[in-house]
């Protein structure tokens, strides 16, 4: 054919130049490039000769790289209580609904669940979403019978009255904006950020979620990882695989944790924002969420494998990427050993992965035998 030369023959001229391009994900090939004139008809060839049958099979493009178990980045836990902190929660404890994440001069600084900060004090009269949060706390707590309403009255007053002699406070009936923390759900301390003896109104503790998470550093050049909703593979320690999604997406920092980024979790106290990793440039930091919690064990750390199946292409013809061949007139070929002279036939490129492209073309077929550079 016109413009291509068959590969073994090439490799009797004068001179060879041996060019390897790769294209991450979209195309990658081997080309040889000839200069020089003057070849023999009737010489015999002098190198070694490698080939490789066509094959048929499925293909995958795949990008994997290392990750971890933990929690996720820790965010900062702030208090308004007055005072002096006079006890904290150790780190790597879990505080639940209605529990101390402090004391400010020996009285408890209680968690409670919900979106909406602390904002104004709560007693008899008062009404609104902050209400509603409070006595769905409240009946979580089994401390009375309390009414749908967004409305704080008599049932709810004596609901508070009944946490406050559980906790050891003064049986007010009434919430003060210092007495509790609101945070999404229980939270896992991280580390202690006030010292006791310390300002009680200040960022007393870093926390995070319950819920076990997959960290990872995606190097930018496998950026097609870093998308928020991705499903992906996970590979526990113990090889067995979990499925995930990714969730964030932030700046890499070389710490496994989430920088600023797309979907980031709600913070764990009174809406205060979460810190992320220093951006480097060379890396995409990603959170991966794990449906299936019970299958990542008891273990709260441990190195995994994350793989994202970018494509896959079922039951097609392909052969290695180094059997290419680069086409004067543009695009690729494969230089056909069979009886009888070697030959190039130009193919077209699909998918590639896992050292070998998928190719198409008139003549190209299952075991055909093709020669691969060596």
């Amino acid at each position: 054919m016109s413009g291509g030369r068959p590969l073994r023959r090439l490799l009797r001229t004068g001179l060879v130049t041996l060019v390897v391009v790769a294209v991450v994900g979209a195309v990658a090939a081997a080309a040889l490039q000839v200069a020089g004139a003057g070849q023999g008809a009737g010489a015999a060839p002098t190198a070694k000769v490698n080939t490789a049958k066509v094959t048929r099979k499925t293909l995958v493009d795949s990008v994997a790289v290392d990750g971890k178990i933990g929690y996720g980045a820790a965010t900062p836990v702030a208090s308004k209580a007055t005072g002096t902190v006079t006890w904290l929660p150790a780190p790597g404890s879990l505080v639940t609904r209605g529990e101390a994440l402090l004391r400010a001069d020996n009285r408890p600084v209680a968690l409670l669940y919900g979106a909406l900060p602390m904002f104004r004090e709560l007693a008899t009269g008062a009404e609104g979403d902050d209400v509603t949060q409070l006595k769905d706390n409240l009946k979580a707590l089994k401390l009375g019978k309390l009414t749908t309403t967004a409305k704080f009255d008599a049932t709810t007053e004596a609901a508070v009255k009944r946490w406050q002699k559980v906790l050891k406070r003064d049986e007010s009936g009434k919430l003060a904006v210092a007495d509790v923390i609101y945070a999404p759900g229980p939270l896992r301390i991280a580390t202690r950020t006030a010292r006791i003896g310390g300002s009680a109104a200040a960022d007393i503790l870093t926390a995070t979620t319950t819920t076990k998470v997959v960290t990872a550093d995606v190097p930018s050049t496998e950026g097609r990882l870093a998308q928020v909703h991705n499903a992906v593979t996970v590979t526990l320690p113990d090889g067995k695989q979990v499925k995930g999604e990714v969730s964030q997406v932030g700046t890499g920092g070389g710490n496994g944790e989430p920088g600023t980024g797309s979907n980031q979790s709600a913070s764990a106290a009174n809406g205060s924002g979460g810190g992320g990793a220093d951006g480097g440039g060379n890396t995409v930091s990603v959170v991966v969420d794990i449906a299936d919690q019970k299958a990542l064990g008891k273990a709260d750390t441990g190195a995994v494998r994350v793989q994202y199946v970018a494509a896959t292409h079922p039951g097609v013809l392909t052969v290695p990427v180094e059997a290419l061949v680069a086409l004067a007139e543009g695009g690729f070929g494969l230089e056909i050993r069979e009886s009888g002279a070697p030959r190039v036939v130009a193919v077209k490129t699909g998918l590639f992965g896992g050292g070998q492209v998928e190719v198409s073309g008139q003549g190209i077929a299952e075991g055909k035998t093709v020669g691969v550079a060596g």
